[in-house]
């Protein structure tokens, strides 16, 4: 290779700070993008429009200078009938990168409406894990004829992925990777690197292996171009590293990488032997996911994707609804047994949907930061109690600041010992809802649920049934009525 002789350093340019009030990305157009980086609703309307009239050229146009996630933006805002059209009229823009950007729903709607043969096309373009993602929500029959026309080092890794169970690092890891000997020197490596023809797009580190292919080390690409060429790979490789079980869970795998900063990591089969790798691309997208599927779960919404079918979404928020109705049927009954009382007092009716109010959004509270702590695993068995303890403690200073508000507005507006009464009952209840903020979520996850599923509709039910019954209670006990 000739050289010349101008320093290195005439060659390298850097780049100029981007302006304050500059946008993110450069290659984003003011007259497609809004500030929040997503597509304009006259843009949106401009393809509908061309659409509308027929002209495939001017939506082609109007496309092709998007990036592919923001295609999969556009395709996703459409209807499902003006979704094809659109994908018929940029057939060579619908690239693999635009499907594996695709929300779920609409990729699985899509590729069912394609051939076999055309989707397996899509599949063999993108890496492992997304095809794999591309192939799993289909019909167990559409998976195969897919799987049929695949060659067949595609079609065994495929179905090798499928194997494994859901949301395990078996199905989302990716197989292209770099492994190596540990003989080898530095120098050899580089050699490989340079002229290896069949490597992965991006990587990050080289995995070091034994004989058997377990992984014995591995070495950031930046250690290899910093290393001299003549140093034996196994003095320079770091013996110590992070191996992820290829059937552990996903979130698992994210706090793996987020306890102990890792940007990849090898993914090993029951036998040691390495399989693949998980990437910090890979987690964002998990930590993403997990993250929105919690909240989702805590309020009882199923899945929450606004691109999810009407008969799945129904069925999923409807039983919650009727668990809640039951619950509250409970909550009910303990007004019903007071209810000579509530006649004759009409403030009790007044003030008793405070109480259980309050002491709802205060198990809310302490739920959500159990529900997070579980999932995080700074929450097990050796620390319950401790910070079961902690969360009564903050409870009932919340509980003991609510009810000097309320007793002091409750005794200026009625009777003060009607204000002891509710100061006393928010106080019982809020301290309950902080006892039933943690031990519901803590109760499923002993049963092997998960605690974000229904704790939401049982700590509702404790925090609303123990404040009417504190308060109607404590009124008829001091003699309020």
């Amino acid at each position: 290779m000739a050289q010349d002789d101008r320093p290195l350093e005439d060659d390298v340019m850097l780049a100029d700070a981007p302006d304050e009030g500059g946008r993110p990305d450069d290659r984003i157009d003011d007259e497609r993008m809004d500030e929040e980086n997503t597509l304009k609703r006259e843009f949106v309307r401009s393809v509908e429009d061309a659409l509308e009239a027929g002209d495939t050229g001017e939506v082609y146009d109007l496309v092709e200078p998007l990036h592919p996630a923001d295609v999969a933006d556009l395709l996703e805002l459409f209807e499902k009938d003006e979704r094809h059209q659109l994908a018929t009229a940029i057939t060579d823009l619908m690239t693999s990168e635009v499907v594996a950007e695709l929300n779920d729903y609409v990729r699985e709607e899509m590729m069912e409406a394609l051939p076999a043969d055309a989707v397996a096309q899509i599949a063999e373009q993108l890496e492992t894990d997304d095809a794999v993602q591309l192939i799993e929500d289909l019909d167990e029959d559409d998976q195969k004829a897919i799987l049929a026309e695949l060659d067949p080092e595609d079609r065994t890794a495929i179905e090798t992925a499928l194997a494994y169970p859901e949301e395990t690092a078996g199905r989302l890891m990716s197989r292209e990777f770099v492994a190596v000997p540990e003989h080898i020197t530095v120098g050899d490596l580089i050699d490989f690197l340079r002229e290896e023809r069949d490597l992965p797009g991006d990587f990050f580190e080289v995995f070091v292996i034994d004989q058997r292919m377990h992984p014995v080390g591995t070495c950031n690409l930046s250690w290899i171009l910093r290393t001299p060429r003549d140093v034996a790979l196994g003095d320079v490789m770091k013996r110590d590293q992070t191996l992820i079980p290829a059937e552990l869970d996903q979130e698992e795998v994210a706090l793996m990488f987020q306890k102990y900063g890792l940007i990849s990591a090898a993914v090993i089969d029951p036998d040691g032997r390495l399989v693949g790798q998980m990437t910090v691309d890979d987690i964002v997208h998990i930590i993403a996911e997990e993250a929105g599927e919690d909240a989702l779960l805590m309020s009882g919404a199923g899945e929450g994707d606004i691109n999810e079918p009407i008969r799945e979404a129904y069925s999923s928020r409807v039983r919650w609804l009727v668990a809640n109705l039951g619950t509250a049927l409970v909550a009910s009954l303990i007004i019903a047994l007071f209810g000579s009382a509530i006649e004759k007092l009409v403030a009790l009716a007044v003030l008793m949907p405070i109480v259980a109010s309050i002491g709802g959004n205060a198990g809310t509270q302490t739920m959500a930061v159990t529900v997070r702590a579980i999932a995080m695993n700074q929450l097990t068995s050796s620390n319950t109690r401790r910070i079961l303890t902690k969360e009564l403690r903050v409870a009932f200073l919340n509980g003991l600041t609510i009810a000097v508000l309320i007793g002091a507005a409750t005794a200026a507006i009625f009777t003060p010992l009607l204000g002891l009464v509710i100061a006393l009952a928010m106080v019982i209840n809020v301290v309950t809802a902080g006892l039933a903020g943690v031990l519901v979520p803590v109760a499923f996850d002993r049963l092997d649920q998960d605690p974000a599923v229904a704790s939401s509709v049982f700590v509702t039910m404790i925090t609303d049934s123990m404040g009417f019954f504190a308060f109607l209670g404590l009124a008829v006990a001091m003699r309020v009525v």
